[in-house]
């Protein structure tokens, strides 16, 4: 801990957990192993109702900082503005910015929290806070997020093996992932945002995958404007509306490759597209070889027939 960080609380929080890497495992292994280095908790703790939980840290510290709060209130100091912490908010705190935080004195806040480093650690953080206001996100309660946090500490706790190690920051970067990508964690079949129109649209193009859609179509079914529309899926996806169905049909095509002994013209028919040439060149350049040599290398693979129900796994 650096000599500028303050830390006050008052005998520990009832029920609390707090693990800290040893330095030696961070430098020997963390930093080091091509599966951890990448990105890799330092410390991580747990504090329900953190009474007179306090930290001031003048010039930061050398890692990236998340704070969970399910319950309670808290509050963020950082860059010259102070921001309050409700349930479900998080804070991200970038390395070496001076900050401080601490917990409501009335409610105090019950939190999660993690240190992290590593090479793609900057990245991570920056794609945490390019969508988040003032430091503190919105994360409405999901209770496979918080087992994910529980099986980081329960396999921390047993020790620091390589395959420990290893495991728990794999696991590390899928909660990583639920803060940034929380719509696609919390996603359900049986409740779809039809308030997200470029998601509403891709499940039009799962349903509709045997046709061939129009822009205009899918800005319809989105109520906007084909170029607003195709600005927004664009922004969302990287691709164009129909770049990302020709790639929906592709990955289709790819199935009945591998599944079926359907004939590759039989296959772009059932896929909407009539032309077996058009076909054959839209996948090829998504692939990198055509359709018929994807079966060649289908039949290839080791331990397969040759017959029907063939595929890479």
């Amino acid at each position: 801990m650096a000599k500028s960080t303050v830390i006050r609380r008052r005998d520990g929080f009832e029920g609390q957990k707090l693990i800290v890497l040893p330095k030696k495992i961070i430098t020997n292994f963390l930093s080091k192993d091509l599966v951890t280095k990448q990105i890799y908790i330092t410390d991580i703790g747990y504090y329900p109702k953190a009474m007179h939980h306090y930290a001031e840290r003048p010039h930061g510290i050398n890692q990236h900082i998340i704070i969970y709060c399910t319950e309670g209130y808290g509050w963020l100091e950082i860059n010259k503005k102070k921001v309050e912490v409700s349930p479900s908010q998080f804070i991200a705190i970038p390395a070496n910015t001076p900050h401080r935080y601490g917990a409501n004195m009335d409610k105090p806040w019950t939190i999660y929290w993690i240190h992290f480093k590593g090479e793609i650690a900057s990245f991570i953080l920056e794609l945490i806070l390019k969508n988040s206001e003032n430091y503190k996100p919105y994360l409405s309660f999901n209770e496979n997020r918080i087992k994910l946090f529980e099986n980081i500490c329960f396999n921390l706790e047993k020790g620091y093996s390589s395959d420990a190690l290893r495991y728990v920051n794999m696991i590390f970067s899928h909660f990583l992932s639920s803060l940034i990508y929380e719509d696609k964690f919390n996603y359900s079949d049986d409740k779809p945002d039809d308030n997200d129109m470029v998601e509403k649209t891709i499940r039009y193009m799962q349903e509709n995958i045997h046709t061939m859609l129009r822009l205009d179509a899918l800005s319809h079914i989105a109520g906007l404007s084909k170029s607003h529309y195709s600005a927004i899926f664009r922004a969302k996806t990287g691709y164009s509306p129909i770049e990302y169905f020709n790639q929906l049909k592709v990955q289709k095509a790819c199935q009945f490759i591998s599944f079926t002994t359907m004939s590759i013209k039989s296959i772009a028919l059932d896929l909407g597209i009539e032309d077996q040439y058009y076909f054959t060149r839209m996948f090829t350049k998504l692939m990198g070889i055509s359709p018929n040599q994807y079966r060649k290398k289908v039949n290839a693979a080791p331990g397969l027939s040759g017959t029907s129900n063939e595929s890479f796994g």
